[in-house]
């Protein structure tokens, strides 16, 4: 297929072909693994978004864990 074509669908529908992706992709882990399995993989992979996320940002580690972890934790 042509590149430029490709672009262009992906420009006009990227919102439909990520959702159909997603869709998939969460519909195959749920007939492979089970609905809560599955759902513990999402919130595992949400919590990691989030972390990078705040990584990336430049947000110091300790901070993060600072918001993530209760508090005490620390020695």
């Amino acid at each position: 297929m042509n590149v430029k074509l490709l672009e262009e669908i992906w420009q006009q529908h990227s919102g439909k072909i990520m959702g159909i992706l997603i869709g998939l992709i969460v519909g195959i882990l749920i007939i492979s693994f089970g609905f809560f399995k599955t759902l513990f993989i999402l919130l595992c992979a949400g919590v990691g978004y989030i972390v990078g996320k705040r990584i990336d940002e430049k947000e110091d580690i300790m901070d993060i864990l600072d918001k993530l972890l209760p508090p005490g934790y620390r020695r």
